[in-house]
């Protein structure tokens, strides 16, 4: 595992040319800069985007809120997307929504739905 005392998994994946992150465990300030770059490192130069998937993650903090907005702008410098698939009736959704990072990134139900956004943007 990746991350502080195994609390986050960062497993990077393409799904027909969209660039996929799963978060599962826990991000907090102990691991948060480890996911951060992992993050980045799975974001391409090109392309439309990145989705960061947190359907398994169980628990978000404020340091983790934080990269979260700085993954968002660094996209946007490049004229890329971050969308985030998170369940609806989550507490990291709910730390999403509070935090106004919903107000900046797109939420989605599930992955696939996400990646299907920014396939979109690549065929239009």
């Amino acid at each position: 595992m990746s991350g502080s005392a195994g609390l986050v998994h960062v497993a990077p994946r393409v799904d027909r040319s969209v660039p996929i992150c799963e978060v599962e465990g826990e991000i907090d300030a102990s691991n948060v800069e480890s996911v951060f770059e992992q993050l980045l490192r799975s974001a391409p130069s090109d392309g439309p985007g990145l989705v960061l998937d947190l359907t398994r993650t169980a628990y978000l903090d404020s340091a983790g809120v934080r990269i979260l907005f700085e993954l968002a702008r660094r996209l946007r410098t490049h004229r890329q997307e971050l969308r985030i698939a998170v369940p609806g009736d989550g507490i990291v959704r709910r730390v999403l929504v509070l935090t106004a990072l919903a107000d900046v990134v797109p939420l989605h139900e599930d992955a696939e739905s996400a990646a299907a956004v920014l396939r979109a943007r690549v065929a239009l």
